[in-house]
């Protein structure tokens, strides 16, 4: 296994069917949770049907919100170029890559704590809600604490692949000319 340093970020310059859709999903994972915890504990359905959505995309590629994205005019970046020509979105799944390992590990952990709030106790509904505060943070910024994890313990990323330019704008020393002002 090969370790990394430095920070991952995926792409910020428009909005992509993945970076939305983690948009999408972030904010259903919020409302469900505060509806579940100060109305009715049954709205953490919501929050299981999110993670199994996002489960079924990691290890199926299919994603209902990307085909409607999809339709709607959104570019996506992750798709298997198969589908695309044939109109649907798909996400490529021919490897465990950093963004696919991220569906997997959110939908797992999301529905469990899910299960958790109903059986044991409404605390685990700050989990949810904080998975949901990362996934909105993740498409407004680009910078997700668990896609940095996996990035630094060696998963490959797609969106903003090694030895490629980075997405994210890197600070320079630069000189002032001043005959140029």
């Amino acid at each position: 296994m090969t370790f990394r340093s430095g920070i991952y970020m995926v792409p910020t310059r428009s909005w992509y069917i993945e970076r939305t859709v983690w948009l999408i999903a972030g904010v259903v994972l919020l409302a469900s949770t505060t509806l579940a915890l100060f109305s009715h504990p049954l709205w953490v359905l919501f929050v299981i049907a999110t993670g199994v959505a996002s489960i079924t995309v990691a290890l199926t590629g299919f994603c209902v919100v990307g085909n409607i994205l999809f339709r709607l005019g959104f570019k996506p970046m992750l798709a298997d170029k198969r589908d695309t020509e044939a109109r649907t979105y798909r996400m490529k799944t021919d490897k465990w890559y950093l963004e696919r390992r991220i569906y997997l590990a959110v939908g797992i952990n999301i529905s469990i704590a899910s299960v958790l709030s109903l059986v044991h106790s409404p605390w685990w509904l700050s989990f949810t809600g904080f998975v949901g505060v990362a996934m909105v943070w993740f498409a407004a910024t680009g910078f997700c604490i668990m896609a940095n994890g996996l990035y630094w313990l060696g998963a490959e990323p797609r969106l903003a692949p090694e030895g490629k330019p980075s997405p994210v704008p890197v600070a320079t020393k630069t000189s002032v000319d001043p005959t140029f002002s």
